[in-house]
């Protein structure tokens, strides 16, 4: 494996050290949240610690921003790769200018979202982050397997992004109306086994990415037939 290669399973080493453990916390502590609430409602004494709620919350803020930058990391080896291969900042620099600055519209925009106070600014600030996301995802050498939306790992993921940015956003209004509060139950029901379909299809893509050196053969083979050439060593 040379450096193209490790950058290219950055992305799913640090899904699985970060964003994953990072679930299953989120997971653990809404279930503890919600236990001690319908508990406490019941009259039921029960050794749930108060501070589930706030563990809740505070890890579930850093999912969000773990699972936004998993997908930007994931965009950012094929966009730049493609830059580089086909020299695009030699022959329209201003694309390579505008890329650059989307990803740093996003993150910064993130970063406010994070800090915003008034509903106002963390919808704005919300939409500019998603939008980010998708014009992003829209550059040449992303592998949206556009053949096959249902199962594409690229839609699955910007759409887990996107909900966990919306349920930062309505993250205040959930204490103080309970129909926000089942919208957030629902979204992040949603995110979950959108999570859990992420580990299939980032699997399955990594079977079917190649080695840098093997690109030039594996990509030479008929796909809509499952046939290759002959190999090197194959007898006659």
């Amino acid at each position: 494996m040379n450096l193209t290669d490790w950058l290219r399973i950055a992305h799913p080493v640090l899904a699985v050290a970060v964003v994953y453990p990072l679930l299953g916390i989120v997971m653990y502590f809404a279930w503890q949240t919600r236990q001690r609430r319908l508990l406490t409602k019941a009259g039921v004494k029960n050794n749930i610690a108060p501070t589930a709620g706030l563990e809740h919350v505070t890890v579930g803020r850093w999912l969000t921003g773990a699972a936004v930058g998993i997908a930007l990391l994931g965009l950012t080896h094929p966009i730049f790769k493609t830059i580089a291969k086909n020299q695009v900042w030699a022959k329209a620099p201003g694309q390579v200018i505008f890329i650059v600055l989307m990803f740093a519209a996003t993150i910064g925009s993130l970063a406010f979202l994070y800090r915003a106070k008034s509903k106002m600014w963390r919808m704005v600030f919300a939409s500019l982050t998603s939008m980010g996301l998708i014009i992003l995802g829209l550059q040449d050498g992303v592998f949206r397997r556009l053949d096959e939306w249902f199962v594409s790992h690229y839609f699955y993921g910007t759409i887990v992004a996107i909900l966990m940015v919306i349920s930062l956003t309505i993250l205040p209004e959930i204490y103080r109306h309970l129909s926000w509060r089942k919208l957030h139950i629902t979204l992040n029901t949603i995110a979950l086994l959108l999570f859990l379909i992420q580990g299939v299809t980032g699997a399955r893509d990594l079977l079917e990415i190649p080695l840098s050196w093997q690109e030039p053969t594996v990509f030479s083979c008929d796909f809509a037939h499952q046939t290759c050439g002959k190999p090197p060593n194959a007898t006659k």
